[in-house]
């Protein structure tokens, strides 16, 4: 086995799970609400009286975090992401990634961030469900 050590990023991996952990941790303590983003997204499908606001607030922070980022950062900081398959492949796989969120009860942050914190078992279930389908695609993309 080899690493690719120009992509090899485990600073910036490790500073972005700190970074979503704690926003987790900040978002329970101060709303008592769960940090997963299924849940926030579904919420707005059917909002509860004076439940929108807040979800549509989150969002917009979502979309306006890496904007501002790149207003501020210096060039060239963080390498543009780049995507090797074509608006169809892009398209089917965000269709795929709701209908998993939704056949699991919620997504990978949910359930890999805020549910094993809780301990909750069925987040254990889910995120080795989660780990194991993304070993497996590897695997097969790679020898076959």
């Amino acid at each position: 086995m080899t690493i690719d050590w120009t992509h090899f990023t485990p600073w910036a991996s490790l500073a972005g799970g700190l970074v979503l952990g704690l926003a987790a941790a900040v978002f329970i303590l101060f709303s008592g609400r769960i940090l997963g983003i299924s849940g926030i997204v579904g919420g707005l499908l059917s909002p509860r009286a004076g439940d929108a606001g807040w979800r549509i607030a989150f969002l917009l922070g979502m979309l306006a975090a890496p904007v501002t980022f790149s207003w501020i950062a210096p060039a060239g900081l963080v390498p543009a992401p780049r995507i090797e398959a074509g608006y169809g492949a892009v398209v089917a796989a965000g269709l795929l990634v709701g209908f998993g969120t939704r056949l699991g009860s919620g997504c990978t942050s949910g359930h890999g961030v805020c549910g094993l914190s809780r301990l909750s078992p069925r987040s254990l279930v889910a995120t080795l469900a989660f780990m194991g389908a993304g070993f497996l695609t590897v695997f097969l993309i790679r020898h076959l």
